[in-house]
């Protein structure tokens, strides 16, 4: 039921009243940042479009979450799971027909789920045929056939491709289109579709949301988490507490030894656990993004704003190290680490790119 949807109360009030006014419109950009809740509310209106027992709720429709086709659909709310099922499923197919297969979502007949292609993670031309091959049909069990493309990077012809649909849809089919940017999609694609955004949610929201469905964190993990969510209730419920404090003690000691200067065995031991292969170079990734995030902490501290740090729990260290942190100092740093990031990408070993990353730095 939509009451299980979290923020943007009056944008899903306003879907909500087109469907009971029968003024959905057949393409909507849903907006907004990563965790922002746009395939979760995407999910939840195809749900309400083909239930078998609708409801109201606050005198608007809803979706009884129990039928045959709510239970289906639901099942691919999920998409990261079904996304590497459908990744596993092409793998195991003979290899001449893996360049032909392309990757799809389907736990209900009348709801397709496009996602990014891999290797490129593009919306690729095979897959908006798809939808071209079926979108004319009418729905199989439900009201309504629904196609949710979950992000807008779209090959030249795919793009192409989609509009032509966008142009003369049918009544009973619905296209979602999700995107943390609309700019990156068409202006002809746009201007065909009802652009929705969902914007971020407070920190305060944040923490209630936490407070319930996260109450094994104490209230100081819990408000961390909510800044460093940056409004997204979806990525703060999957926020990785654990992994994201051990990263910040190994990115603490790396600016302690580039600020402080001294003796650097501290440092060598962090550096040295950073090894290649997959597991390294995640780690090394979640290590890079909480660098930025302290960077721009220390940002707010010397610009005189330390109320907008979002690493709260340790903001008297950070305003110790901010002494000795001007701002051309941590715009060199921002700058080091985006020479770290194209390391990375040429395999450079990681250790030594960590070492020359805070050697770089060193205050004398």
């Amino acid at each position: 039921m939509f009451s299980d949807f979290h923020g943007n109360a009056e944008t899903v009030h306003r879907l909500r009243d087109m469907l009971a006014r029968d003024h959905f419109p057949h393409a909507v950009v849903l907006a907004g940042g990563q965790g922002s809740g746009k395939y979760t509310l995407a999910l939840m209106l195809a749900q309400v479009l083909n239930c078998l027992a609708p409801i109201k709720t606050d005198g608007l429709p809803d979706f009884c979450g129990q039928c045959a086709n709510c239970t289906r659909i639901a099942q691919a709310a999920d998409l990261d799971s079904r996304f590497a099922e459908a990744v596993e499923a092409r793998e195991n197919l003979r290899d001449a027909d893996k360049k032909d297969t392309r990757l799809f979502v389907q736990t209900h007949p009348d709801v397709l789920i496009i996602p990014p292609d891999p290797p490129q993670m593009m919306i690729k031309v095979d897959q908006v045929r798809r939808v071209i091959e079926t979108i004319y049909y009418r729905p199989a069990e439900g009201r309504e056939r629904v196609y949710i493309f979950t992000d807008s990077a779209f090959m030249k012809e795919a793009a192409n491709s989609l509009l032509k649909v966008l142009e003369e849809p049918p009544e009973f089919a619905t296209i979602f289109l999700l995107t943390e940017n609309p700019g990156e999609l068409l202006p002809t694609i746009r201007s065909r579709s009802m652009v929705v955004q969902l914007g971020a949610l407070s920190a305060e929201e944040i923490e209630s949301y936490l407070a319930q469905h996260r109450p094994d964190w104490k209230p100081a993990q819990r408000a961390l988490v909510a800044r460093l969510s940056e409004g997204a209730v979806g990525r703060a419920r999957s926020f990785d507490l654990a992994a994201y404090t051990a990263a910040r003690e190994h990115a603490m000691t790396i600016l302690n030894s580039a600020l402080r200067g001294g003796e650097h065995s501290e440092l060598f031991k962090v550096t040295e656990s950073y090894r290649p292969g997959a597991e390294g170079r995640e780690k090394t990734e979640q290590l890079i993004r909480t660098l930025y995030s302290l960077l721009r902490d220390l940002v707010f501290i010397d610009s005189g704003a330390p109320e907008l740090i979002r690493n709260t729990d340790i903001g008297s260290e950070l305003k110790r190290l901010a002494e000795s942190a001007d701002f051309a100092w941590i715009t060199a740093a921002s700058d080091r680490l985006a020479d770290v990031e194209r390391g990375m990408r040429r395999n450079l070993l990681r250790s030594l790119s960590l070492d020359a990353f805070a050697a770089a730095l060193e205050k004398t």
